[in-house]
Formats: structure tokens, C-alpha cells, sequence
């Protein structure tokens, strides 16, 4: 009978952590797929993309000034790059608004790409104007259509 109960004692530990350690590879993280092949693990919760190429593409007009119109010279790269801080700091814009293209030749800035909004686009337009004047943007933001 000791030697029943020593053996058993001595398997105890080792069962409790055999178990430990399935239990613990079991516990990692699940990520499930859609019917589509997409993942839905620990990606985007909203299950949008997460950039916005589609909807620029869509709209050729959003080609109308790229950065390969944007010249090096230093008072146009101190515009925009006034203009994207500017955006950047305004955490409640959208992601697509951060990622509006800006770009300034002879001091013109054109906005250009998609956002979520009529309030967005004219917030954007606004921190523009706020650097080079009214005048001088060209508002060419279009506000992403919902589906």
C-alpha cells in the first residue's frame, strides 16, 4: 500500500503538468476565417481594409496631382510639411484623412485622395488654408460614399 501511494505521489506532479502545459498551448490566441479565407483573428476589428486604394482608384480625378508634381525646393516641402503636422496632430480625423495627399508646387497646395466626410474634407482644406491662404488650396478631396 506505500508503495502504491509513493508511485502514485510521484505521478501526480507529473500529470499535473503534462496537463499544465496542453492546457497552456490550447489557451493561445484563436483566429477563426470567414467564409471568404479572410482572418478575423487579432487583425482589424471593423473588417475594412485598412487603406483606401479602391477608393482612389475609382475616381481617376485623384490623380490630378501626385507627388511627382511636387518640386524639392524648400518653401513648398515646408507647406506641406506644415500642413501634414497640422493634420496629423488632429486626432479626430480619420485615418483616410491622414493619409490625404498633399502637395504644393509654387506655393499651391492641392488636396487630394478620400475621406469620411463633408466635416473632414473642409477640416482638412482649413489647416491648409491656415498655412498658405484661402487662395492658394485646391480642395479636389472626395468624401467616401457609404455603401
Amino acid at each position: 500500500m506505500k508503495i502504491a501511494l509513493l508511485l502514485l505521489s510521484m505521478a501526480a506532479p507529473s500529470l499535473v503538468l503534462q496537463s499544465g502545459v496542453a492546457l497552456a498551448q490550447s489557451s493561445g490566441p484563436q483566429s477563426a476565417q470567414s467564409s471568404d479565407g479572410q482572418s478575423s483573428g487579432s487583425g482589424a476589428s471593423s473588417g475594412l481594409p485598412a487603406d483606401n486604394t479602391k477608393n482612389n482608384s475609382q475616381d481617376p480625378s485623384n490623380m490630378a496631382a501626385t507627388a511627382d508634381n511636387q518640386k524639392n525646393n524648400t518653401s513648398d516641402v515646408k507647406i506641406t510639411q506644415q500642413i501634414r503636422r497640422s493634420i496629423m496632430a488632429d486626432k479626430s480625423l480619420s485615418t483616410y484623412a491622414h493619409n490625404a495627399k498633399i502637395v504644393t508646387v509654387n506655393g499651391t497646395v492641392t488636396l487630394n485622395g478620400v475621406v469620411h466626410s463633408d466635416a473632414e474634407k473642409s477640416s482638412l482644406a482649413d489647416k491648409a488654408a491656415q498655412v498658405v491662404g484661402n487662395d492658394r488650396v485646391v480642395n479636389d478631396l472626395k468624401v467616401k460614399e457609404e455603401k
